[in-house]
This record gives C-alpha cells, sequence and structure tokens, in this order.
C-alpha cells in the first residue's frame, strides 16, 4: 500500500528533511505541496518532484491521506483544524500551538474528525535516549534525583525572531523537545516551571536565551537550557543532550555525538556531519506505517505536543512574573 502524503507549507526548515525522508520512503508517496507563499511552493515542488497546489484547500481536495504541517508555528492551529475537517491525518511541526487554546482547537478538531493528530518529535526516535530510557526504567542508577538537559542551537533569524508569528524566541523553540524527552523518560508529568529569559545577545523582541527550572509531580526536578548561544561558526547547528541523576549513579546522553569532523576551506570553518540514525526518518516511516493502519509505538501524541508546548507557555508566564508557575493539565 502506499500511502498518499502532502506537505503545508516550507516554513519550517525541517520541511525540508521530512520531503526527503518521504522521497526516500517506499511506502510513501509525496502528493504535492501547498504553502502561503507561491513562489516558494514552485520551488519546493521542483526540487522534490511533486506537484505544486495552488492552495491549502486544492492539497486538502486531492488524494492526500494525511499532511505533515511545517507553517510558522502561530498558524499550526489553522492548518491542523482545516486537515481535521478534511479528514486527513496530520503530522504537526512542533511547537505543537503558541496558545493553550489553540492547542485544545487542534485535539478537539482531531478527535472530533477521527483522525491521528502527532507531533514532531523525532528525537524520541534517537537510539542513544532509547537506550538511555531503559537504562534508566531498569534501575540502573537507582532511585531518579534530577536531570540536566540543553538543547542550545543558533539563531534560526526570519519569522523565528517574530514573536507573533513564533510564539516567543528560544524558549518557544527549544524547550518543547527536551520537555517531551522528559516526560518519556520518567512517565511523570512537568507540574511545575520556573524560568528565566533573556536577550542580550542579539537585542531582538525576542527572547535568545531561556533558562529554565522543572518539576515534576513526583518531586524530581529539572534544569534545561533552551537558548540560542551557539554562533554562527559553530561546527553544528547545535545540540540536544540530556543527563540523569540517581542514588546509585549518572547516565549522560549527548544525542548527537556521533559525528565526522569537516575542516571546510570553502566556508572557513570546522563542521560536524552526524552519522548516527536518522531520527527523522524514522519518525517519518513510523507515521506512514500508522496512517497505512499500523497501531503507534513511538510517535508523539497531539497531547504530548500539547503537554511539551505548555511548558514553554507557561515559562513565558514565570519569566514575566519571576515566579514558578503551575502547568495546566489541559
Amino acid at each position: 500500500m502506499t500511502v498518499k502524503v502532502g506537505i503545508m507549507s516550507f516554513a519550517h526548515l525541517h520541511a525540508d528533511s521530512y520531503a526527503l525522508c518521504l522521497k526516500q520512503h517506499p511506502q510513501a508517496e509525496l502528493v504535492g505541496i501547498a504553502d502561503h507563499d507561491a513562489t516558494r511552493a514552485k520551488a519546493k515542488a521542483h526540487q522534490f518532484e511533486t506537484q505544486a497546489f495552488s492552495s491549502y484547500e486544492a492539497l486538502l481536495a486531492s488524494e492526500v491521506q494525511a499532511v505533515i504541517i511545517c507553517s510558522e508555528n502561530a498558524k499550526h492551529a489553522q492548518l491542523a483544524q482545516m486537515a481535521a475537517a478534511a479528514g486527513k491525518h496530520i503530522l504537526c511541526e512542533k511547537p505543537l500551538m503558541t496558545r493553550l487554546e489553540d492547542g485544545k482547537a487542534m485535539l478537539a478538531a482531531a478527535q472530533g474528525a477521527g483522525v491521528h493528530l502527532f507531533t514532531a518529535f523525532p528525537c524520541r526516535f534517537s537510539p542513544v535516549f532509547q537506550q538511555m530510557r531503559q537504562m534508566v526504567q531498569a534501575g540502573a542508577i537507582g532511585e531518579l534525583l534530577a536531570l540536566r538537559g540543553t538543547n542550545r542551537g543558533s539563531n534560526p533569524g526570519g519569522w523565528f525572531n517574530d514573536p507573533e508569528l513564533a510564539g516567543g524566541g528560544a524558549m518557544m523553540d527549544h524547550t518543547v523537545h527536551v520537555a517531551d524527552l522528559i516526560r518519556v523518560l520518567t512517565g511523570q508529568e512537568i507540574v511545575e516551571v520556573y524560568a528565566e529569559t533573556g536577550n542580550n545577545m542579539f537585542h531582538g523582541r525576542y527572547d535568545d536565551t531561556a533558562m529554565l527550572t522543572l518539576t515534576l509531580e513526583n518531586g524530581v526536578f529539572a534544569t534545561l537550557d533552551s537558548s540560542w548561544s551557539r554562533p554562527k561558526t559553530f561546527p553544528t547547528w547545535g545540540d540536544v543532550t540530556l543527563a540523569a541523576v540517581g542514588t546509585r549513579g549518572i547516565i549522560e546522553m549527548d544525542m548527537f555525538a556521533q559525528h565526522l569532523v569537516h575542516y571546510d576551506d570553502r566556508v572557513d570553518r570546522i563542521r560536524q556531519a552526524f552519522w548516527g540514525d536518522n531520527i527523522d526518518y524514522l519518525m517519518i516511516d513510523e507515521f506512514v506505517r500508522v496512517v497505512a493502519g499500523e497501531a503507534p509505538t513511538t510517535l508523539a501524541t497531539g497531547e504530548d505536543g500539547y503537554r511539551a508546548a505548555a511548558v514553554a507557555i507557561t515559562g513565558y508566564e514565570s519569566a514575566r512574573f519571576h515566579m514558578p508557575l503551575s502547568i495546566s493539565s489541559g
């Protein structure tokens, strides 16, 4: 069975990776793309040898069974509700939403239409994270006491620096991956957040620095650095790390530590090229198989995406008042 998939917007840089994964997948067909930027739609359709639809409505009226949403963050809710109303399964780029009410509307739309709504959290599929999870849950470090995570990167620029479109800055962009990993690793919900943000590196209207302290429902606490603190000359885009501290030991994970070192005269910098499993492909593979009828195992649900984004959204309120705040469960 060939699963027919469309992509709604290439505004997010991850769309290119997902499109390539679909082209490489033996059971998937990239039927076409739609984008509010017609020039970009035509260019991407040419790049990935597929059709550029004239509108989102035209794409949803086609033979596609599922869509991947890669628009600006603030537009996720509108596009997801359109896709659900058309009866299409959905994989939505993170963060799922920029406002709690939008997330609730997305969940309700998918449930009402009887379609899957998944959140793009490919880090769940990382073999090194899955190994870490197995070891922690097997008691390799004893009782879990605390966690330390980072998801630091370079400033992506463009609409990511527009709080109205992005929903914030670095904290909105880079909190959700590690927040989700913490939930998966521990099986616990994050119930409280204390955050501080700053904009001293780029002096924009957005936060470029974010430090969070998270409290889980069982009392375990975690710290998270989700800053855009990597310069353009840094050898890679950034990192995803997680350390678990227990009563009998510590496990530290660096998700992208496996890499080649490339000394490149053309760009006058050292580059790191990751050579491990393509976690985007692993995520797209499961999405395709679920649309074909299999049960999901690792994919993040819409509810998972909602809970991770709620950490960042509440974090902005915490930073505003300089105090810890409880996170709404729904």
